[in-house]
């Protein structure tokens, strides 16, 4: 009897070792099949060419940054160097009337820092006019905000001049869902066109709403 009991002991402890293994095979099985067998499907707006051959890492870092309207990828586009115009003009793939990855506009680059850039963007470029240089009430826009002397002054954006203006007028039209020009843009969000603009002067609104926007106008306007 007195050798009973250690036995059993012993046995109890093997037993006990097996079924932990067996659990945690089990439970690194069910880990397997999920990363394995699951397809890692990318949102529709992250399916594009350019983002080919990124890692599942870039991808990753690519979605914890979607709360940067893509706005603010296009701004991005237009106050860099001109010679970007080609990222949107020459992607023949891209449809303009398709919610478009930051990645795009960013050339590819996945480790541009979008908080920063729209930071950057709303402090250097607050107020931005997508004008047509033969356009009349484009030109009404541009006089009427130069008259506020304006700092930083306005980015202008001549569209007609630009070898992705066709492309860029789509998207503005999506984001924005003003199709006309010009399309004023104030801390990312358009507010409206030269009729807008003009009825804010009128009703001695558009130096609050610049003032608010982080511009300083050295005029009223008048």
């Amino acid at each position: 009897m007195s050798g009973k009991y250690p036995h059993s002991t012993q046995s109890n402890g093997f037993f006990t070792s097996i079924r932990r293994r067996r659990m945690l095979l089990f439970m690194i099985l069910i880990f397997g099949c999920i990363f394995y067998f699951v397809p890692f499907e990318l949102p529709p707006n992250l399916k594009d060419s350019a983002l080919q051959g990124l890692s599942r890492a870039n991808v990753a870092q690519l979605m914890k940054k979607k709360d940067v309207p893509e706005i603010y990828g296009l701004l991005h586009l237009i106050t860099g160097d001109d010679e970007q115009q080609h990222v949107l003009s020459n992607d023949l793939q891209l449809d303009p009337t398709e919610p478009i990855p930051l990645a795009v506009y960013a050339a590819g680059d996945p480790t541009l820092d979008w908080a920063e850039e729209r930071t950057s963007i709303d402090k250097n470029y607050p107020l931005i006019i997508f004008s047509k240089t033969y356009c009349p009430y484009s030109k009404r826009a541009k006089e009427l905000i130069q008259a506020y002397d304006t700092q930083p002054p306005p980015k202008i954006v001549e569209v007609d001049i630009r070898d992705d203006g066709n492309v860029i007028k789509h998207i503005l039209t999506r984001l924005t869902k003003h199709s006309t020009f010009p399309n004023i843009i104030l801390r990312g969000k358009s507010i409206g066109g030269s009729d807008d603009l003009l009825k804010l002067h009128e009703n001695n609104a558009l130096t609050k709403l610049l003032e608010d926007s982080g511009i300083k106008p050295q005029s009223d306007g008048k």
